[in-house]
């Protein structure tokens, strides 16, 4: 009987260990200028994670993103866009052109990295975790099309997601920034 305790309690906490999911903090990734950035280092913030596109019939909505930006942070909240050249060649620049392309036409102060994959076979770590229930423990969301917003809560955790033609001062998101929403 004690054999049969001992197998059950080593079989759960087992287990346990395997069911623990990694957070947003866990990963890192480059910036646009190649340099590691550990997530990890965002803590307590909220963070909004999105896809974007120089070339794109949405890539506008940086407007609004800066703009959030502005209103909303660095202290408690930042925005990291990820290039990434995904859907139908709409980001076929180097980093260092989608930098300048940011920063000349919309004045984007916020977080970029390095351009990535985020769908497919050759699919970035991180939006394997964003998109994947089995990786986030919250929900299946795939990237549909450039300017997909990914909400990650202060604790690193992935709080929901936002189509690419929801446009950024959605109310939905505002709430969410605000502590509004659930």
């Amino acid at each position: 009987m004690k054999k049969i305790i001992f197998l059950f309690v080593l079989f759960m906490s087992t287990s346990l260990l395997f069911a623990q999911q990694k957070s947003f903090y866990d990963f890192t990734v480059k910036s646009i200028s190649g340099k590691d950035f550990s997530l990890s280092s965002l803590k307590g913030k909220k963070v909004l994670v999105v896809n974007v596109a120089s070339k794109c019939g949405l890539t506008p909505q940086y407007t609004q993103l800066q703009e959030l930006y502005d209103k909303y942070g660095p202290d408690k909240f930042v925005i990291i866009g990820f290039p990434a050249n995904n859907f139908m060649n709409q980001e076929p620049g180097s980093n260092e052109e989608i930098q300048e392309f940011c920063r000349s036409n919309y004045g984007v102060t916020f977080l970029m990295m390095g351009k990535i994959s985020v769908k497919g076979e050759d699919i970035h770590p991180l939006y394997e975790w964003l998109t994947k229930k089995s990786g986030n423990g919250k929900a299946d969301a795939e990237v549909k099309w450039n300017f997909q917003k990914f909400m990650i809560d202060e604790n690193g955790d992935w709080a929901g997601f936002a189509d690419p033609k929801t446009l950024p001062a959605a109310k939905e998101i505002t709430d969410w920034i605000e502590g509004l929403s659930k």
